[in-house]
């Protein structure tokens, strides 16, 4: 995979058939509501693989397709590219509610990107999009990691550290809530206090964290889990006091995590995932309570240390303590609830 940088492991495909494991509770409704959709240089996740992936098992009803400069266009002014995202995860949803690839309803809901450092002129960005959504457009991901060390940021975003608190990027933030758009935010595990501010200002706009709050594992935070665990939970219960703001629970399958998991002769299972994961999950479920967790495949970032199947038997392992309102809230009613796709 020739693209494949310093924060996705390269999917092997042969690598992964060396585990498959049965579906666990096959019959529980799942809404996946993070993945990606792209077509690079060596690395092709379209419909029919998110079909050969979807297809493991598992009773997946629907997923939410989510930002990742798929299709921009290549034409026209910078601010309107990232439409293109949205008419082509419009065009993939399309196809599957035709029902003619199954009951599955893929990209059921979409999240583009608009950039927020516009300011109020963002609004024409957004209303753009959700024409081109035809009534699946959800809201907006604005990248906006950064750490001290360059190399761990989010290739082909450059982000300012304060960007969360700029007076440009709030202005364009300040024009989600009356559109009726959602805010998935995607940062690392020392910028959730900057997020907590950003909630707090907006009470009236719903915001979802992605992937736990990206605590890292690598670099510098390389060897300091205990410490980095700790700082991310003290962050994390803050957050928790905005009731605006939910999680997804997964996307800890990217290197910058420190796992390791694609480091195996074989791919782990769902038992190693659950494990490893246990601390994060728990507690981030403990402090949000699950009517404000999801959990999220972050496919196909995190292909490339295990399979999609074996990911949701970690998940449902993780969950079989729950009550069975917390299990259905998690791995459909949240999601439902908080993309507006009146499924579950």
């Amino acid at each position: 995979m020739s693209n494949a940088h310093s924060h996705y492991a390269p999917v092997r495909e042969e690598w992964l058939a060396r585990h498959g494991e049965a579906p666990l509770d096959p019959g529980l409704p799942i809404i996946d509501p993070h993945h990606h959709l792209w077509d690079r240089p060596g690395w092709r996740y379209l419909l029919p693989e998110l079909l050969a992936d979807t297809g493991q098992g598992h009773n997946i009803l629907a997923t939410v397709f989510v930002q990742c400069r798929a299709m921009h266009r290549a034409d026209g002014p910078e601010a309107m590219q990232p439409i293109g995202e949205t008419e082509f995860a419009n065009g993939v949803a399309a196809m599957s509610a035709s029902g003619l690839y199954g009951p599955i309803r893929a990209c059921a809901g979409i999240v583009s990107h608009a950039n927020l450092l516009l300011g109020a002129a963002v609004r024409e960005v957004l209303e753009a999009h959700i024409q081109a959504g035809n009534g699946r457009f959800r809201g907006i991901r604005h990248i906006t990691s950064w750490d001290a060390d360059a190399s761990l940021a989010t290739p082909g975003y450059a982000t300012p550290r304060d960007i969360l608190f700029r007076e440009d990027f709030r202005a364009g933030f300040a024009q989600l809530a009356p559109l009726g758009l959602s805010f998935d935010a995607w940062l690392y595990h020392p910028q959730i206090p900057d997020l907590v501010a950003l909630a707090r200002a907006f009470p009236e706009t719903p915001i979802v964290l992605d992937h736990v709050g990206g605590p890292l594992g690598i670099k510098a935070y390389a060897g300091r889990r205990d410490e980095v665990f700790a700082a991310w939970r003290a962050a994390m219960r803050e957050l928790a006091t905005c009731p605006n703001v939910s999680v997804k629970l997964g996307g800890l399958g990217m290197r910058i995590n420190g796992f390791g998991f694609e480091e195996g002769e074989a791919p782990p299972s769902s038992d190693a995932l659950a494990a490893a994961w246990r601390p994060y999950i728990e507690t981030t479920i403990e402090l949000f309570g699950a009517a404000r967790c999801m959990f999220e495949s972050n496919f196909p970032v995190d292909k490339g240390s295990y399979g999609y199947g074996v990911f949701w038997n970690a998940c449902k392992t993780l969950a079989s303590g729950a009550s069975a309102g917390e299990r259905h809230a998690l791995f459909s009613g949240t999601a439902s609830r908080f993309y507006r796709l009146g499924l579950a």
